[in-house]
């Protein structure tokens, strides 16, 4: 007698773990994260160039790439210090709806220093 009431109770208990897994509705198990916003930021590039035409607003430079000669004008947001027409100096520029911005332009030395590759021994030096 005491088995078939623990047999009964099992099978109670059974049943009733069934009915409440089969109240939990789809929506509450699925939930959906909102999505993430990639934030698009504007590369940064370089330009080396000479100055050729400079005002408040705006700076004109010529660069050689490669053999060809390019004019590239940039939008200055603050006017530039110490910088004046015939002046080498390099640009950090960002390209915003096909406008170049310049955020940073540096007076470049002309002097070239002469680099000696790495590896590469002296005719005077010891062997």
């Amino acid at each position: 007698m005491k088995s078939a009431l623990v047999y009964i109770v099992s099978v109670a208990f059974l049943l009733s773990t069934l009915a409440f897994a089969a109240d939990k509705s789809a929506t509450d198990t699925t939930k959906v994260d909102p999505a993430k916003t990639n934030v698009v930021k504007s590369a940064k590039m370089n330009a080396r160039g000479k100055v050729i035409d400079i005002s408040d607003s705006s700076i004109k430079i010529e660069r050689t790439v490669r053999g060809n000669v390019e004019v590239m004008q940039f939008a200055l947001e603050n006017p530039t210090e110490n910088v004046a027409v015939n002046d080498t100096v390099k640009i950090a520029y960002i390209n915003e709806d096909g406008r170049l911005f310049a955020t940073r332009v540096a007076k470049v030395d002309s002097k070239k220093k002469e680099v000696k590759p790495v590896g590469e021994k002296s005719a005077t030096g010891n062997k």
